[in-house]
C-alpha cells in the first residue's frame, strides 16, 4: 500500500520557495537560512519548539504556545535570551516580510547554541542559543481519514525523556512512524507503559463513543493546545468527555476517531489496525467539534 498521506499534508504553494526566514535576529531567503554544524538541535536534538497557526491575521492560542516554550526552556535549562515580547514581535516581524495573512504555519525553534566541539556535555554550547522561525504558507489537504497501526514503540516515562517536553528529540516518534508505514498504515497509534491507548507519533488522539468523547489520560503524551481547546469546548457544549484510560478494544469498537494538532484542527481516522472506524469517514462528533473549534479561532 503506497498512498500514504499525513497529518500534516497541505496544497503545494508556490510562493514556499521565496519564503523569507527568521534566524537569530536576521530575516533571510530560504537560501541563506543556515546553522552551524555544530549547533546543539543538529548534532544532539538538544531543543525546543513550537508550531503556530496563523488564522485571519492572528495566531491563534499565541499566547499558551508562548507559555509552554518557556516552560519548555526552563524545564531543559534553557535560556532564550529573549523577552517574551521580544519573541513575539519576531514572529509577528517575519509575518509581515512574509506578507502572510491567513492559512500559514509557523515553526519556532531554540536550541542550546553552537558548540565548541562536537560532544554532549551542555557546557560546550557556548555561543547561542540558536532560535529559528519557519513561517510557511500552509493549507491543510489531506484526502481521506487517516490510518493508523498500532506499533511497539511506547511513549515512556518522566524520567527517560518526559513525553509531555516538546523537544527535537523525536527520534522515538520517527521509528513509530516508519513502524506504521510498513505495516502500511499512514501513521502510528502509540501506547502507553501500561498498554492503553495514549497518542500518535504526531497527534492527540481522541474517539467517540456513543456520545461520549474519550482522550488519554495525558500521563504519558504531549498534553497538545489543540487537544485541550477540544476538551474545553466539550465542557462549554455539554458533551460528555473523557481523559481516561481505554484500550484497544473499546478503539476498534468506537464510532469515530480523530486526531488533534495545531496544523490539522481535527483530523478524522478511517481505520485503525485495518479495522474500519465508524463509516469510515468523518464522523458527526467530529464534525461538530470541528466546526465549534474553527469559530473558536476565528473569534
Amino acid at each position: 500500500m503506497t498512498d500514504h498521506v499525513s497529518t500534516h499534508q497541505s496544497e503545494e504553494d508556490a510562493r514556499n520557495e521565496n519564503i523569507l526566514i527568521w534566524v537569530d535576529g536576521r530575516i533571510v531567503p530560504k537560501a541563506q537560512a543556515v546553522v552551524s554544524v555544530y549547533d546543539s538541535g543538529f548534532m544532539l536534538g538538544d531543543g525546543v519548539w513550537e508550531g503556530i497557526r496563523l488564522y485571519n491575521g492572528r495566531w491563534a492560542f499565541l499566547e499558551d504556545h508562548l507559555d509552554r516554550l518557556f516552560e519548555a526552556a526552563r524545564a531543559i535549562d534553557l535560556d532564550l535570551a529573549r523577552t517574551r515580547d521580544e519573541i513575539r514581535q519576531a514572529i509577528f516581524d517575519t509575518q509581515a516580510a512574509n506578507g502572510m495573512t491567513t492559512d500559514a504555519h509557523a515553526r519556532l525553534m531554540v536550541t542550546r547554541g553552537v558548540k565548541t566541539r562536537p560532544f554532549q556535555h551542555p557546557a560546550l554550547s557556548q555561543r547561542g542559543p540558536t532560535m529559528v522561525i519557519i513561517m510557511e504558507h500552509s493549507r491543510p489537504k489531506i484526502p481521506r481519514p487517516i490510518r493508523l497501526a498500532t506499533v511497539p514503540h511506547l511513549r515512556g516515562l518522566p524520567m527517560t525523556q518526559d513525553p509531555k517536553l516538546n523537544s527535537h528529540s523525536k527520534l522515538n516518534c520517527i521509528l513509530a512512524c516508519i513502524a506504521a508505514q510498513k505495516a502500511g498504515a499512514d501513521e502510528a497509534l502509540m501506547l502507553d507503559i501500561h498498554g492503553f491507548v495514549n497518542t500518535t507519533n504526531a497527534c492527540n488522539f481522541f474517539i467517540v463513543r456513543k456520545g461520549q468523547v474519550w482522550t488519554s489520560t495525558g500521563d504519558y503524551c504531549m498534553n497538545g493546545i489543540t487537544r485541550q481547546k477540544v476538551i474545553d469546548l466539550c465542557r462549554a457544549n455539554d458533551i460528555p468527555v473523557f481523559e481516561r484510560n481505554f484500550s484497544l478494544v473499546e478503539t476498534y469498537s468506537a464510532d469515530e476517531a480523530f486526531l488533534t494538532g495545531t496544523f490539522g484542527a481535527q483530523t478524522p481516522v478511517g481505520s485503525i489496525d485495518g479495522r474500519t472506524i465508524g463509516t469510515g469517514q468523518m464522523g458527526p462528533m467530529t464534525a461538530r467539534l470541528r466546526d465549534l473549534y474553527k469559530a473558536l479561532v476565528m473569534a
